[in-house]
């Protein structure tokens, strides 16, 4: 273990007493009305794209009825996953950045230190664990990776990306969620010494380190994707989107991105051979078609006003939705997917973290606004609204997960989990 983890750990186990305080109205149910997992950030394939089916189309005036509320999870922007009946997230508590385990009742399971708390710019954790085979995964805004036995805690190994990869982050830290595929942890450690890694999952040991991606790592969530029987691994470095094969960490492919300030945070869309990709702070989204031989990519599109930062992206039958930050004015946008010509704009929801189920779109405002969109054949419809408690601008980043019937919902210290089952709540 790194000497420079060390004061962190030693204050582990006490910090592993401290209480959490949960709030129960009445008692809640335990099981998940054998949903669909979502083991990991945007759920699987990463598609953001919730299976779900039975869900309210509307809510009541003051919202969804709250199943349960859980406050001492820590400060942080991480959502959560659900797997194998459980709930998992992270979050900062004084100096330590912590893993937790919960039921679907919301009672704590277990917690686990991941590693020193990131308290530079913007304090808190940023990832959301990844969960696969009874194994939980987490990269530390500090450049820790870290595996833990999802049942008990107990945490497997670690890594430190710096020592190893000489990895390079951002100004806002290391903040990507972390794939994991066919027995490897795939990470952009944005080192000289390893742009692009895959460890391997039991031991953590190096399969493949790629050197060959020029730029160090910026804020975004990689996709796996396969195009034309290339399965490969796509996200934004600080300045390009590059493209590495999942088997060897081969570069396929790379391009130049953004054109001005890099606030790659938004994980790529992928459809038929093209990507969407886009940055924050007015430089705007691109769409990028693949060649063929996925040596190659070109330009399709690109449009400054869809300055997508934290929100995340939507593709549902050759319709993007999202958020731009600053050069769209802050607008909710619904555009044609292969042509980036307008659908609907709406101005009144503001920057929204999403999520989409059966046949909605759930909708988090960055002061705690929650809104319910209806897709259309050419747009979207804002159904229902209800707040949660007001707090600063940009608290609410953590993105909205709809599982089990339930929407859960994070706001730093507290994640609140909502009943949006039309069986439950007739």
């Amino acid at each position: 273990m790194s000497a420079r983890l060390l004061p962190a750990m030693a204050a582990a186990a006490l910090l592993a007493t401290l209480p959490i305080l949960g709030v129960r109205l009445p008692e809640p149910e335990t099981g998940d009305r054998d949903s669909a997992p979502w083991p990991e950030f945007h759920g699987p394939e990463r598609t953001n794209l919730s299976p779900e089916t039975g869900l309210l189309a509307r809510w009541p005036e003051d919202g969804p009825p709250l199943v349960w509320k859980v406050t001492g999870c820590g400060i942080g922007y991480a959502n959560v996953s659900v797997a194998d009946g459980m709930i998992f997230t992270s979050g900062n508590v004084d100096d330590v950045e912590m893993v937790l385990a919960l039921d679907l009742g919301g009672r704590v399971l277990w917690r686990s230190p991941s590693g020193p708390a990131w308290q530079r710019a913007t304090p808190g954790s940023r990832s959301t664990p990844t969960y696969d085979e009874g194994v939980v995964c987490l990269l530390n805004p500090n450049g820790r990776v870290a595996a833990f036995e999802a049942r008990t805690g107990r945490e497997l190994w670690n890594v430190d990306l710096v020592e190893r990869f000489d990895a390079r982050g951002g100004v806002w830290g290391m903040t990507e969620n972390l794939v994991v595929e066919d027995g490897k942890v795939y990470c952009m450690a944005g080192g000289e010494r390893g742009r692009v890694v895959a460890l391997d999952r039991r031991t953590g040991e190096t399969v493949w380190a790629n050197t060959d991606v020029e730029h160090a790592a910026a804020y975004c969530s990689p996709t796996i994707i396969t195009h034309r029987g290339v399965r490969q691994w796509i996200s934004m470095t600080q300045r390009s989107v590059v493209s590495v094969d999942v088997e060897t960490g081969e570069l396929l492919w790379s391009v130049p991105f953004p054109p001005r300030a890099p606030q790659n945070a938004l994980t790529p869309v992928y459809h038929d051979g093209h990507v969407f990709v886009a940055s924050g702070h007015s430089t705007g989204g691109s769409l990028l078609r693949i060649a063929d031989d996925s040596r190659d990519v070109t330009v399709v599109w690109h449009r400054r006003d869809l300055d997508n930062c934290h929100s995340g992206s939507i593709l549902l039958d050759g319709k993007l939705f999202g958020a731009s930050c600053r050069n769209g004015g802050r607008q909710f946008y619904c555009v044609d997917f292969l042509s980036g010509e307008d659908l609907q704009v709406d101005r009144t929801l503001g920057k929204v973290a999403l999520t989409y189920a059966d046949g909605m779109i759930y909708a988090l405002g960055y002061q705690g606004t929650v809104s319910l969109l209806e897709v259309r054949p050419r747009g979207f419809e804002i159904v229902s609204r209800f707040e949660l408690p007001r707090m600063p601008a940009n608290t609410y980043l953590a993105h909205p997960v709809v599982c089990g019937g339930r929407l859960y919902v994070r706001c730093d210290d507290t994640l609140y989990a909502f009943d949006v089952s039309q069986e439950r709540s007739s």
